[in-house]
């Protein structure tokens, strides 16, 4: 993992706005030891929550996209260490680990890449070095029996989450073979076809390799799911989903009923939570859109899957502060530090 940057608490408290009569998330984490004492770190450590970052976009722009999936950690992290330790959510359950850098391998490319084509090409590539590295991650937590929280980042991401938590439960003994269930909130299938590693297909990989067994997402817009996606959808008994209009538009079922069949769905095994947020209406992604569920929707779909299905790790991804194409927002990290908080409040 060459391209991971531990912190330590000044890292943490640098980003913590201490505040006298008040004991703020920031104050209470645990950080690791250092990349020589991961393993070490990661087995004496009380805390069942393993938080870290992948600031890139790369998988992102390999499945042709707008940048910016990179630019959200940070204004997350502050916001996140900055709510208050509480009853409600007690902040030394949670080891912050730190964040992946994957800058040099975008640099690399800009300046070798003479055309749109080599571009797509080299990013499609560098996406599966990125895959190696979270997958080794995740497999060191998992294997440890702690779960994930894992900040995005491109959607690309899904597929190293759901390898290394499959192997690393199985290796700790959780699972009986390295193979989990996911559920994926998104305006995406993001089962696009095995043309290369890219943000669109990383839920294909992950069941093509036999790491993914069942899969079930919900929100999916009609208008932006490809046929051949569909009939794949269709003809796999492993693999379900829940438009977005059959819930909101021709309201066949609630939403709330949406996510109980998903959980339903998948409840067999462990589970990953996945959460794009190109699926909540207005907010700042790759693929932003004034059609999705609400705000509130996002806080009941993390609570109700955190507390209905046995979690494998949680993921939260597609999110930006700032995208190449100019736009900007300033609440994207915030909306991310309640979904984070809501989920660690329902697994507590």
């Amino acid at each position: 993992m060459k391209h991971f940057k531990f912190y330590d608490k000044q890292d943490v408290l640098s980003l913590t706005k201490i505040r006298r009569y008040e004991t703020k998330l920031g104050e209470r984490v645990q950080v690791s030891a250092g990349p020589h004492l991961l393993e070490t770190t990661l087995q004496q450590s009380t805390a069942p929550f393993v938080l870290f970052g992948i600031p890139e976009d790369i998988g992102v722009k390999a499945n042709m996209g707008i940048g910016g999936a990179d630019s959200v950690w940070v204004p997350f992290l502050q916001s996140f260490l900055n709510i208050q330790s509480n009853d409600f959510l007690e902040g030394s359950n949670i080891l912050l680990l730190g964040h992946f850098d994957f800058s040099d391998i975008e640099s690399l490319i800009e300046q070798n890449a003479h055309d749109f084509d080599e571009k797509l090409e080299a990013r499609r590539h560098a996406v599966n070095m990125i895959d190696d590295e979270v997958e080794q991650l995740v497999h060191m937590i998992t294997q440890n029996k702690k779960i994930p929280v894992v900040i995005g980042g491109g959607h690309n991401n899904a597929y190293p989450c759901i390898k290394g938590a499959a192997k690393g439960f199985h290796k700790a003994g959780i699972l009986p073979i390295a193979q989990i269930n996911a559920i994926n909130l998104d305006a995406h299938t993001d089962f696009r076809p095995m043309e290369g590693r890219h943000s669109g297909n990383g839920f294909t990989y992950a069941e093509a390799d036999g790491y993914l067994e069942k899969y079930c997402v919900v929100g999916i817009h009609e208008n932006y799911l490809p046929q051949n996606v569909w009939m794949d959808i269709v003809n796999n008994p492993f693999v379900d989903c829940i438009t977005y209009e059959d819930i909101f538009v021709h309201e066949k079922r609630t939403f709330l009923q949406a996510i109980g069949h998903a959980t339903g769905f998948t409840e067999d095994s462990l589970c990953g939570i996945e959460i794009d947020l190109d699926s909540v209406a207005n907010v700042l992604s790759s693929a932003s859109s004034p059609a999705g569920i609400s705000i509130q929707h996002a806080r009941q779909y993390i609570n109700f899957t955190a507390a209905d299905s046995k979690v494998a790790y949680l993921h939260i991804c597609e999110g930006a502060a700032q995208l190449s194409n100019g736009r900007t927002s300033a609440d994207t990290g915030k909306l991310i530090s309640y979904l984070v908080s809501d989920f660690l409040k329902a697994k507590s």
